[in-house]
């Protein structure tokens, strides 16, 4: 099974805490693959939370565990460290993310 290229993630924070969905449903945070943090997704900065989101972000683009594991890293530090409060993505503003992430490398 390869990528969905149809797809929307959606995030909001908010003062009832963060809330990340994909295609209107919760996002699975992907523990079984890696564990930044059991305390949920964070972003706008680096660090676990953030890790923890880039990790099952790209876990469901790619559909491959450990393609989404070997580009977590760059992913967190340059696009999810920048989102705002509320942000949303479709799966081909990922494709153009991951092509500019891979070219500065």
């Amino acid at each position: 099974m390869g990528p969905v290229s149809n797809r929307t993630y959606t995030g909001k924070r908010d003062i009832d805490g963060a809330e990340v969905a994909v295609d209107g449903r919760p996002l699975d945070p992907r523990l079984d693959i890696h564990t930044f943090t059991s305390r949920g997704f964070e972003w706008g900065y680096e660090g676990d939370g953030p890790s923890q989101l880039a990790l099952a972000i790209l876990a469901v683009h790619f559909a491959d565990d450990e393609q989404a594991k070997a580009e977590c890293a760059a992913f967190m530090s340059r696009v999810v460290a920048y989102f705002s409060n509320e942000w949303e993505m479709t799966s081909a503003d990922i494709d153009v993310a991951l092509t500019n992430v891979r070219a500065t490398s």
